[in-house]
């Protein structure tokens, strides 16, 4: 396993990182003049609804009142009502997110419906409050709404860019089109610095390793998102790249000390704050430096009241990471889970696995005295401020006739299309090898890795590439190897590259013992010229050799593809350069390729 790039700080560099860097974003009630109005209407609240103010949960089904069979017994088994607006009518709930998973995202226009009718059974309630709509929109490999909306590089393409312009423009086209279709919440930028190549949940969702580099284009996004019209939510607080557990499946430790945490960790949230972030999510990661107790961050009130309320500054919204992931439930039980969020400092609790268990243990803290309707209070207001400065209270709904004028213009397409070539990154080019015409190498083989495809792809990896080489001109064909390709794939992928002018590998995530060590090197011993594009990360390089060039386009959807395949074939000059180092497989302690690498043509 490679060894993960720890910066060395002293502690006066890594106090400044963190005091002064930003002034507190707490104001006086008297600079908040809609405070009195959203008081009175927290004051004639039930306890039930302020509960349910403080939940953001999932609902399965593409329509808030008519979903399909399926999603009626989906919700009916994991939450005990039949549709999305069910949920509200019973729970109150403050927020809905969107997955694709769950079916809430078929396309734009069904989207805006079900926001509106989301929105009509809300404000159908005994205190009418518009639902903050949210979802997980970050580009590159983590997306919940797909085409025909534009897809967009993901934040360590971004990151290869290295333009605060684009990576504002981008959040911007993003936001504009999630707040067309009724998302007013997106659970982005990301603000970890991944340091750590073993990292199985952040990675590519990372804008590199270098912690100012990464606050730059965390606070560009936040500007592009915001104003937009769409609250960005910088995540996972404290900080959640240099680990080698996904707290989906567990509760990972970072063993940084507060030093380090406060120069490598700490600065892109820093920057979020200063840029006016409207929600910071949580991680469920224990932090020991941090917190003694090793409760996981979410839960720990020294680390989200100590150190994100009272030493940052920070009074905006707090959103938990999704209660369902086993990071946060691994120490505690579900009902204790959101009650000791609250005591924390958290106001949004998002996604319990249970929400009646959840909603009621909450209920019952209150009644019992645990939690004081005080510290409800301070948490819906926060929850209120947002809504009214998003403008909810005002226009709750979308207007259908604007979805198309918004999501997946020519113009949003376009730009989409310049950002990802500025981020491809050319990582090897034995003498000169890149770029290849139709006329020196016009017959193709694509093989590869062909990932479970995330919303911003209309196919596998190898037949978009394909299809991108042929569109310019090359005769290109796409064979599937997979991920673990078998020795009977490999032996049909090496006899197809017979007569082939070139072969395109497309790897993903190699490992020591990857079978996609053994498939290039089979298809290189056939003398035939191989390139590799890194699909995903960029770290691939190391575990392969024998091939003619390397590229790396930080994730395989459509727009990132094409764009690498538009650099390969010349018709675009490879700009990006690399945001995270790449150690040497066999010696963690020599650096093969180091930040800021990338070749040209010129060279």
């Amino acid at each position: 396993m490679q060894r993960r790039t720890l910066l060395t700080v002293t502690a006066a560099a890594a106090a400044a990182a963190v005091t002064g860097a930003v002034a507190p974003s707490a104001r006086a009630d008297q600079d908040r003049p809609q405070d009195d109005r959203l008081r009175r209407i927290i004051d004639g609240m039930s306890l039930e609804e302020k509960v349910g103010q403080l939940f953001v949960m999932r609902v399965y089904g593409h329509s808030a009142t008519a979903p399909d069979q399926a999603d009626i017994d989906a919700n009916l088994r994991e939450i005990g009502v039949r549709t999305a607006a069910e949920l509200v009518e019973r729970y109150r709930v403050g927020g809905i997110i969107y997955f694709a998973w769950a079916h809430n995202t078929r396309d734009p226009h069904q989207i805006a419906e079900l926001s509106n009718g989301i929105q009509r059974a809300a404000l159908a309630q005994p205190t009418p409050l518009p639902v903050l709509i949210s979802t997980d929109q970050e580009h590159g490999i983590v997306c919940r709404v797909g085409e025909p909306a534009t897809l967009l590089p993901g934040a360590m393409a971004l990151g290869a860019g290295g333009a605060h312009a684009d990576a504002r423009n981008a959040a911007r086209i993003a936001g504009t089109e999630l707040a067309a279709v009724g998302i007013r919440q997106n659970y982005a930028p990301v603000a970890d610095v991944n340091v750590n190549p073993a990292n199985p949940v952040i990675g590519v969702r990372s804008f590199g390793s270098d912690p100012k580099a990464v606050a730059g284009l965390v606070a560009a996004q936040v500007k592009g998102y915001q104003r937009a019209g769409v609250a960005a939510t910088s995540k996972h607080f404290p900080g959640h790249g240099d680990t080698a557990v996904d707290s989906h499946y567990g509760l990972p430790t970072i063993t940084h000390t507060r030093e380090q945490w406060a120069a490598l960790d700490a600065p892109p949230f820093v920057s979020a704050i200063a840029a006016g972030i409207d929600s910071i999510m949580t991680a469920h990661i224990v932090v020991p430096a941090l917190d003694p107790s090793e409760d996981p961050a979410t839960l720990s009130r020294p680390i989200l009241t100590g150190i994100l309320r009272e030493q940052l500054g920070y009074d905006g919204v707090v959103v938990t990471d999704a209660l369902g992931m086993e990071g946060v439930r691994t120490k505690y039980g579900d009902a204790r889970v959101p009650v000791l969020a609250l005591k924390a400092g958290v106001d949004q609790l998002l996604n319990p696995p249970s929400i009646d268990v959840a909603w009621n243990a909450v209920l019952r803290a209150v009644k019992d005295g645990e939690l004081t309707e005080e510290r409800l209070d301070a948490s819906v207001l926060r929850v209120l401020r947002l809504k009214a400065k998003l403008g909810l209270f005002r226009q709750p709904y979308v207007n259908p006739a604007g979805v198309d004028r918004a999501v997946g213009t020519p113009a949003h397409l376009a730009e989409a299309d310049r950002i990802a070539e500025r981020t491809t990154t050319l990582l090897l080019n034995e003498g000169g090898f890149l770029p290849v015409s139709p006329a020196s190498h016009g017959s193709v083989l694509v093989v590869g890795a062909d990932p479970a495809s995330p919303s911003g792809t209309t196919g596998p990896p190898t037949t978009t590439l394909a299809g991108a080489l042929t569109e310019l001109g090359f005769s290109a064909t796409a064979l599937s190897t997979g991920i673990t390709p078998t020795a009977a794939r490999i032996d049909e992928a090496v006899a197809a590259s017979a007569g082939k002018d070139l072969v395109v590998v497309g790897t993903y995530n190699v490992s020591a013992t990857s079978p996609q060590r053994t498939l290039v090197a089979r298809l290189v011993a056939t003398g035939v010229p191989v390139v590799t594009i890194a699909i995903r990360n960029p770290y691939d390089i190391a575990r392969i050799g024998g091939q003619r060039a390397t590229l790396a386009s930080y994730s395989w959807t459509d727009v990132e593809l094409r764009a690498a395949v538009r650099v390969l074939a010349g018709r675009a000059r490879p700009l990006g350069s690399l945001p995270v180092p790449i150690q040497s497989a066999d010696d963690p302690d020599r650096v093969l390729y180091p930040v800021g690498h990338g070749l040209s043509y010129d060279e």
